[in-house]
């Protein structure tokens, strides 16, 4: 190849990857305000992670900036990362977004959740926390970050995902979704969660983080922290997941591929500092970023399906 058509390539490459965000976008965008004209009292589950801060950037695009007709949800249970609930907070405010933010805490004190043990996970507790906020400010619809190639059961669900009046998820159960036509009937009690990125993938949204200049917390880019290995996955150490008998932490460079609570969220390698770096390295991933860094995934295949049937998100 001479180096006169290599550029000519490059830019037929750019042109086809916007080409794909922008279809991705355009669906988002659409889902976005279908939502707003179906249901009443909607809301936008918002973490502060990567897949929501995209979610965010979309819905500035479908109504204006600091137009969001629906408020910001977040269920914290209490051991998240200072960095993303700071953000969340910062972006909250930057939009003039109503932030509600409900707490795995607040439901131990009730006696809703109960912990087998104080070193226990409260991530699968969330579900909860989640009902208990959906009945507080009864919400019909909950508009999330999943996406299909996290993992097997999110690949499983559909776009507007119907949850009985338990909060419960049927995957034999559900609506089809043909020519992009919805059904949003809801009987008393029952609620949508809606996906509006579901058929993004990492990749895409990472080049879309890169193309439209999203701001992210600074933990999924590289810096220096204490790990130690198990299980094939990199520990962070803190004070809720300290050194085990016998273990010795070391200090590498690393990123968070996903970002959830410190007790089963995992960094991986990497010298990746930018966007465009994060793309390259997942166009060389050969592991799903669940697979990679989630502790709470590897008990069993069927262990996030379990979950959503429960009300998970």
């Amino acid at each position: 190849m001479n180096a006169r058509t290599e550029p000519q390539l490059l830019g037929h490459l750019n042109h086809l990857s916007n080409a794909h965000l922008d279809a991705l976008e355009e669906e988002a965008i659409f889902i976005l305000r279908e939502v707003a004209a179906a249901f009443e009292r909607p809301t936008l589950l918002f973490s502060g992670g990567k897949d929501s801060l995209v979610l965010l950037k979309c819905a500035e695009k479908a109504f204006g900036e600091g137009r969001i007709p629906y408020p910001l949800l977040m269920i914290d249970t209490g051991h998240n990362f200072h960095e993303v609930t700071d953000f969340r907070d910062y972006r909250a405010k930057q939009l003039g977004a109503n932030l509600i933010v409900r707490s795995v805490e607040d439901s131990m004190k009730r006696g809703t959740v109960r912990l087998a043990h104080p070193g226990e996970s409260r991530n699968v507790h969330q579900s909860v926390t989640l009902l208990e906020a959906i009945d507080e400010f009864r919400f019909d619809a909950l508009i999330g970050g999943a996406r299909r190639d996290e993992e097997k059961a999110r690949a499983k669900e559909r776009i507007f995902s119907h949850r009985d009046a338990f909060g419960q998820w049927q995957p034999k159960a559900q609506r089809p979704e043909l020519w992009t036509l919805f059904n949003t009937r809801l009987q008393p009690g029952e609620h949508f969660r809606v996906f509006p990125i579901s058929n993004w993938t990492e990749l895409d949204v990472w080049q879309y983080i890169e193309r439209e200049n999203i701001e992210l917390p600074s933990l999924y880019y590289a810096h220096q922290r204490q790990v130690v290995e198990r299980k094939g996955l990199l520990v962070p150490v803190t004070e809720l997941t300290p050194l085990k008998d016998g273990e010795v932490a070391v200090e590498k460079t690393v990123r968070f591929r996903t970002v959830g609570d410190i007790t089963c969220t995992c960094p991986v390698d990497s010298p990746a500092a930018n966007a465009s770096d994060v793309v390259l390295e997942t166009l060389a991933a050969d592991v799903s970023e669940r697979g990679a860094t989630r502790m709470d995934d590897k008990t069993s295949d069927a262990s996030m399906e379990k979950r959503k049937k429960e009300g998970y998100f």
